[in-house]
């Protein structure tokens, strides 16, 4: 099959050599292979400056990212044939690391598969296409996932905000089977049950799964409150673990509901409360109330999203976690977490301390944490790294 070629300027094969998969808009010759000739999702040789041929890719010609790698041979494009491949070379991944059928299966181009997230719970799997090159080849990736897997049903949550900028439209619907409204796992022997249909992005977070087991030595017999808990994956876990007592904070109310129904898939509602609310007027009312916490997690969603709201997220930040420490015990924890890409871990560290020293604490750093071995990094492409969680001991100055 004779594809289009899109050829790069002078020099502008460098991170391509080095590894990198996706190719700028800039970096295109457009006067020998112009974008506009293109249509969105198409596959395409990409050639550097002289023609020599460096991998196969999609396009998106519309966007700064203009072209994604899925392959460096010529005799591989993206077909039903390459997703199985690479579909059993990312199980193969999470087979050796996990007991258990729950984790992320495929995590887009650490996986070799640019734009393609799969997440797995037990026999169900939920899918989110973010390119148009996937989007292309959807048919194709439900029956390489069904001869891989045999699931009993596919899930489609296309409706990511990465599909704006594809032009995509947001959808979610069954690709396979059936899929119920709720879906069991278990991580780190808690048990759970997640709303994939309704809930945030696949209705689960796997990336702190090994945050959250490095609560199990601080929470025994301690007071926990979980901000911005979602469905309890810190909080239900801190319980499990044996925390005396867990405040949930949520703005969600159907979130807080799964919150009550794991405490009670796993025998500790007694222990736990819910507040449903914004969560720093919360921290306001509970500190104006008195109340006090041994641990406090602090798990946000992406304060920044884009570059031009590194400014304004940083003090979101800021602020968390200031008020997060005046809610803590004497000798407290505060685990601090952050899951935006654009904030870097020595900035996560140097506002945890600054927040430590206006309140005249001493904060000492004693784990810092990254997403799981089921979302590996990309050497080349530090975009796949974004989890960060500081473990703070906060002490009396």
């Amino acid at each position: 099959m004779s594809l289009p070629g899109l050829r790069l300027k002078s020099n502008a094969d460098r991170r391509i050599k080095a590894g990198h998969l996706w190719v700028f808009s800039n970096e295109v010759d457009i006067a020998q292979t112009p974008l506009t000739a293109l249509e969105s999702g198409q596959e395409v040789t990409i050639e550097n400056a002289s023609g020599k041929f460096l991998g196969l890719a999609t396009v998106s010609p519309n966007n700064l990212v203009c072209a994604r790698l899925h392959s460096r041979d010529a005799s591989h494009p993206l077909d039903k044939s390459l997703l199985v491949h690479r579909l059993k070379v990312a199980l193969s991944l999470r087979q050796r690391l996990f007991e258990q059928p729950f984790y992320r299966l495929v995590y887009g181009d650490s996986d070799l598969l640019p734009g393609l997230v799969v997440d797995r719970f037990g026999d169900y799997l939920v899918v989110q296409i973010n390119t148009c090159g996937m989007q292309r080849v959807q048919d194709a990736i439900i029956e390489a996932l069904v001869q891989v897997l045999k699931p009993a049903g596919i899930l489609l949550r296309n409706d990511s905000g990465a599909r704006a900028l594809e032009g995509l439209p947001a959808t979610v619907e069954l690709g396979f089977g059936e899929v119920p409204e709720r879906v069991a796992l278990v991580e780190n022997g808690v048990q759970f049950e997640a709303p994939v249909w309704t809930g945030q992005k696949t209705g689960w977070f796997y990336d702190h799964r090994v945050n959250r087991a490095r609560l199990a030595p601080w929470v025994k017999g301690k007071r926990v409150l979980d901000l911005f808990s979602y469905i309890g994956g810190w909080g239900v876990q801190a319980a499990a673990f044996g925390a005396s007592e867990v405040m949930c904070v949520d703005s969600s109310a159907p979130a807080l509901d799964l919150v009550e129904q794991n405490a009670a898939l796993n025998g500790v509602a007694e222990r736990m409360s819910v507040v449903e609310g914004n969560v720093l007027d919360a921290l306001r009312e509970l500190k104006n109330a008195g109340e006090k916490f041994d641990v406090v997690i602090a798990d946000p969603p992406a304060f920044i999203k884009k570059r031009k709201d590194i400014r304004n997220g940083e003090q979101a930040y800021r602020r968390l976690n200031e008020q997060a420490m005046r809610l803590l015990n004497r000798d407290g924890l505060l685990v601090s977490a952050s899951c935006s890409m654009h904030l870097a871990e020595d900035s996560l560290r140097d506002i945890v301390n600054a927040s430590a020293r206006h309140l005249d604490r001493h904060l000492v750093i004693t784990e810092r944490g990254f997403q799981g071995p089921d979302h590996p990094l990309h050497p080349a492409i530090p975009e796949t790294g974004y989890i960060k969680a500081l473990f703070c001991r906060v002490l009396p100055a």
